[in-house]
């Protein structure tokens, strides 16, 4: 692959940037030197001796001057006629206005003329020099500019061509995905076989959209599809698109399309479509806005009166609620391609692709690891792959094993363990008592996920936790698990209440949690008895905002003391059967935290052994 082009795309002679600037640089000093030369050559005078004013008078008084040359009335150059009869060249400087010289030189018989002194090559060379260096700093910026794309070329596409036939990428380095790898397969069809679609009148989606959440493998999925048809790859992001001159954007919509259709078959992939396919007349500006321009471009390129085929329009967002429903109809990108979350079966495919490329240790059990990251993307788990790695080398050690995992997970899902943190001893019995309320409440309950660990070493904001793990990926659930939910989430307030007859207030962030799910479970999920399966407010949800501000009120007052009453009750309830579990199970509680005051965290298994609790088994 050549260095000064990594898209191994072909280049016109004299494109080479570097090469055209050392050919300059080597033509600028050539005239430099040829005007140095040209100085010398041209230096036909002979040499002449320079002599004093009064000697010049002596040699005139005594009528050895036989011409002179007066110069500028200035200078005089002349000849002096020896007594051997030879003649010498001399030149001397008139210091004063002599109003004699003259006369004088009429006198002697002195032939005399006059000139102009003659601009030497050495000044011509520096009066001119600096508009040769002018013409030549403009060059260059002009080259450069041509070369780079950016002072002269605004409306030129930023899009980047990947060609590379060793780093191609298929689906088999996308790990997962089976329906959207399905889905994508027609694409890769059409592109590798177009005849066969065109022989039976089928039309191959023109567009299609990637939709998934941040990291789930959408820009991975487009370069697979280009590298499984191998054909030309134009990767751009639609923010490129966007910029403080008026005209710029469309005018690399232009350019994009006009770049594919001369590389078809092709695919043009534009990753965060949301940031210039935002629905027109909801934002800012008016109708002129630069906004708008650039999407009615794209809108006309994709489907307009002068469309090509052969051109395949990749996009991916992880906001399709904001798109302007002109880009989503048939003909435009009118095929949507969910790129979900992976589930534990395809988490461990990936983490097994990534862990292919750093020395795991053989105790790594990759099912474990891939069971204890619920609700991870595809990014995460990379990152959770370098993270265990990094930890390995922090410890000297050459291979990672299951604790580098361990740590790595901890570290991206709770925070950076505050060993330093200074933490008294009553605070951090507090904590042991807090969590220790969370972490026995998950033996006592049957619809809960599994305890995992419990620790007090500060992590982020929180000075401990109580992490459950899930045995198995879940998408919805029921009322009977909600509710048990609601009793974990006041186990901290619990042992508080129990133990010091007060609470602190680190039961915030636990009352924050359960009074939304109480409030969700009454309001949007009708899991509420007294209110029934209904949907009580709506969501204002502002397009260019993207988030949940508001939530409207559609209902009576009367009804909202209800809904107030309602959920008090499920938090009511959540509250008072973790007090009568706990209170039961006083001295476990105290045992519990007693233990975790010495060994600061303690895994399932620990408090299983410390307790006599039947050992658990995992479910695959």
């Amino acid at each position: 692959m050549n260095p000064e082009n990594p898209n191994n795309s072909p280049q016109r002679p004299g494109d080479n940037p570097v090469r055209g600037n050392k050919l300059a640089l080597i033509l600028f000093l050539a005239l430099i030197a040829m005007s140095v030369g040209l100085f010398f050559m041209n230096d036909r005078t002979k040499t002449a001796s320079v002599i004093p004013y009064s000697a010049f008078l002596t040699y005139l008084d005594s009528g050895t001057v036989q011409e002179v040359t007066i110069v500028d009335n200035r200078e005089i150059i002349g000849e002096i006629r020896s007594s051997n009869g030879t003649t010498e060249r001399f030149s001397t400087t008139i210091p004063y206005v002599d109003p004699e010289l003259v006369p004088m030189l009429r006198n002697k018989g002195v032939k005399v003329s006059g000139a102009e002194k003659a601009m030497s090559v050495w000044q011509i060379l520096f009066e001119t020099l600096p508009l040769f260096l002018g013409f030549f700093i403009l060059w260059l910026i002009y080259r450069q500019a041509q070369n780079n794309n950016k002072a002269f070329s605004f409306g030129r596409s930023k899009a980047k061509r990947y060609t590379d036939p060793i780093k191609k990428t298929t689906f088999e380095d996308v790990a997962g995905q089976v329906e959207a790898k399905y889905e994508l397969s027609e694409v890769v069809d059409y592109l590798k076989n177009p005849q066969k679609f065109v022989k039976m009148g089928a039309r191959i989606p023109k567009g299609v959209l990637l939709v998934g959440m941040p990291g789930t493998g959408k820009t991975l999925l487009a370069k697979a599809v280009a590298g499984e048809a191998d054909v030309p790859f134009f990767h751009m992001s639609g923010s490129d698109f966007v910029e403080m001159f008026v005209g710029v954007g469309a005018s690399r919509v232009r350019d994009l399309f006009e770049q594919g259709r001369r590389s078809a078959p092709c695919i043009l992939f534009i990753d965060e479509l949301d940031a210039v396919g935002r629905t027109r007349g909801a934002g800012y500006g008016g109708g002129h806005d630069e906004r708008e321009q650039t999407l009615n471009q794209m809108l006309v390129e994709m489907d307009g009166f002068d469309t090509k085929d052969g051109v395949i329009i990749l996009a991916a967002t992880n906001r399709p609620d904001v798109l302007d429903p002109a880009l989503l109809r048939p003909g435009r990108f009118d095929r949507q391609v969910m790129v979900a979350m992976p589930d534990v079966q395809e988490r461990e495919a990936i983490l097994s692709i990534h862990m292919k490329k750093v020395p795991v240790d053989i105790d790594v059990d990759v099912k474990r690891v891939a069971r204890s990251t619920p609700g991870t993307s595809g990014a995460d788990l990379a990152n959770l792959v370098n993270e265990a790695t990094l930890f390995a080398v922090r410890k000297g050690k050459t291979t990672v094993d299951m604790a580098d995992f361990e740590d790595a997970r901890d570290k991206i899902l709770m925070g950076v363990a505050r060993k330093s943190l200074f933490i008294t001893d009553e605070e951090k019995k507090s904590t042991a008592i807090h969590e220790s309320g969370h972490a026995l409440l998950h033996y006592y309950l049957d619809h809960v996920d599994p305890l995992h660990k419990v620790t007090i070493i500060p992590r982020g904001r929180a000075l401990g936790l109580a992490l459950s793990l899930p045995e198995r990926d879940q998408y919805s659930y029921a009322r009977a698990r909600l509710l048990d939910q609601l009793v974990i989430f006041y186990g901290g307030y619990a042992a508080e209440s129990l133990v010091y007859g007060e609470t602190t207030t680190g039961t915030a962030q636990d009352i924050r949690q359960a009074t939304d799910i109480a409030r969700k479970m009454v309001c949007e999920w009708g899991m509420a008895e007294t209110m029934g399966p209904i949907a009580y407010g709506q969501e204002e949800e502002p397009i260019f905002i993207g988030k949940e501000i508001a939530r409207h009120k559609d209902y009576s007052e009367q009804t909202a003391r209800h809904l107030d009453e309602a959920i008090k009750a499920l938090l009511d309830n959540g509250l008072r059967r973790a007090i009568d579990i706990l209170g039961t199970n006083i001295d476990k509680l105290k045992r519990l935290a007693e233990e975790l005051m010495v060994k600061e965290t303690l895994l399932d298994e620990d408090i299983r052994r410390l307790f006599g609790f039947e050992a658990r088994v995992v479910k695959n």
